[in-house]
């Protein structure tokens, strides 16, 4: 099945404000998932990791919106300006005809799994933080292969200090940062989540999905994949990818 061109559409003001939407054949509106690629929030890494998956959801009539964001090592990058740029981006959307924001979930894989799950607990904001006070609310997150918990990346030095340079410094330093951007600390978040990582993930060790899937309380399901690495679950063809299709109706609501 041949599939539209996907349009590069700007969120902002920024070079990567932008985002490409994926749609489906025919008429929408489609319901809508939201791509957050990873990268340790460092600038290097970019949209076009999540760019299989976002062909291959359009090809099953949901649409894709695989977002670009300012990142580590970029004027403005990191707190809060990668958080202000994935919350305005999600935000976008309300002003999409194509989509159904209804029927809207986030996918994330890596650090771009940690920005799902916050997008998904942004209602739990306090006003006057960073990203509170959503035009769009989600539905459901997924994170593939996620650094689900700040606090635990940090102590862990993840990325080689990725999680200080994200936030400003360490969990005593600004422990104001981590209340507000680290969704373990925002549970629960009202939302379904699916956590699908893998047994042989070296870059995110699998432990963190366990502990945070205990402290969700039943809120988050945990798909463990033996077998799988940090990059096999945003594969199309592997068994992880079609672990997060066979979830979507249920988040999506349709």
């Amino acid at each position: 099945m041949s599939l539209p061109p996907a349009p590069l559409l700007a969120y902002g003001e920024h070079a990567d404000h932008v985002a490409n939407l994926h749609l489906p054949e025919g008429g929408g509106p489609f319901p809508v998932v939201v791509l957050v690629h990873g990268g340790f929030w460092r600038h290097g890494w970019d949209r076009t990791l999540m760019t299989p998956l976002a062909r291959d959801l359009a090809l099953r009539g949901i649409a894709a919106w695989n977002i670009e964001y300012r990142r580590v090592g970029q004027e403005g990058g990191g707190w809060p300006g990668t958080f202000l740029d994935v919350s305005r981006a999600v935000d976008h959307l309300a002003s999409v005809g194509a989509v159904d924001t209804a029927h809207a979930v986030v996918v994330g894989h890596s650090a771009g799994g940690h920005l799902a799950l916050w997008l998904a607990a942004r209602p739990r904001l306090r006003p006057g933080m960073p990203g509170a006070d959503p035009a769009v609310r989600l539905s459901g997150a997924v994170a593939q292969g996620a650094v689900s918990c700040l606090t635990d990346a940090w102590k862990a030095n993840l990325g080689d200090g990725a999680v200080a340079a994200l936030v400003g410094g360490s969990p005593e330093d600004v422990p104001e940062r981590y209340a507000a951007a680290d969704p373990k600390r925002l549970l629960p978040l009202g939302v379904p989540q699916v956590l699908v990582h893998g047994g042989r993930d070296d870059p995110v060790p699998l432990r963190l999905a366990h502990e945070y899937a205990r402290a969700a309380d039943g809120e988050a399901e945990l798909v463990e994949l033996a077998t799988a690495d940090h990059f096999d679950v945003v594969d199309p063809a592997h068994s992880a990818w079609h672990e997060v299709v066979d979830r979507l109706p249920r988040l999506l609501a349709i």
